[in-house]
């Protein structure tokens, strides 16, 4: 879905500007997400198998959700907006416990240019994943895999993504601090 979206500088300060999100990315202009990773008490973590017709990462095991903030919409209420819509699951603010903000700069073969300013967020699965709907046009399955997945990610063919590793293991370690 293409959405409007606040234009940050480099550094993650907003511009005033908006544009498209096919813009954003055309232009390389950078701009914000969410990523919100979920886990259980027992050391599981859930995964989104991204839809086919994604245009990166097509059918890749990848983040429990993630999504971009609209234009005018705050951290918290995208990170609640984007857990409801990929997977049908209502989250409080208070459940979000954010762990970092990091830079994303990538160039894919298709033309688009990922310059992202990610908010990361990790917070506790409290139901069953049966309980939760996906969102078919963004998610094709879920599926909790062990949590140490995230330190193997070079063992698995098309879960994650080997060069994030550093990123998936401190996300690893902010849960295990968490669950303890």
């Amino acid at each position: 879905m293409d959405e409007l979206i606040d234009i940050l500088t480099p550094d993650g300060k907003p511009t005033g500007k908006t544009a498209l999100k096919s813009e954003a990315h055309t232009n390389g202009w950078f701009h914000a997400t969410v990523h919100i990773w979920l886990f259980t008490k027992d050391e599981k973590i859930l995964l989104q198998k991204r839809a086919l017709t994604k245009k990166v990462f097509p059918g890749l095991w990848d983040i429990s959700v993630a999504g971009h903030i609209a234009a005018g919409e705050g951290i918290l209420e995208a990170a609640k907006r984007e857990v409801f819509e990929e997977i049908g699951l209502e989250i409080e603010e208070e459940e979000l416990i954010k762990i970092g903000t990091r830079i994303h700069q990538v160039s894919h073969a298709n033309g688009i240019q990922d310059n992202e300013h990610h908010h990361v967020f990790i917070a506790e699965l409290k139901v069953p994943i049966n309980h939760l709907s996906i969102q078919k046009e963004e998610v094709d399955d879920i599926q909790l895999f062990d949590l140490a997945v995230l330190k193997n990610t070079k063992n698995i063919e098309n879960v994650l993504l080997s060069r994030f590793h550093e990123y998936y293991c401190s996300v690893y370690e902010s849960i295990l601090k968490n669950i303890s």
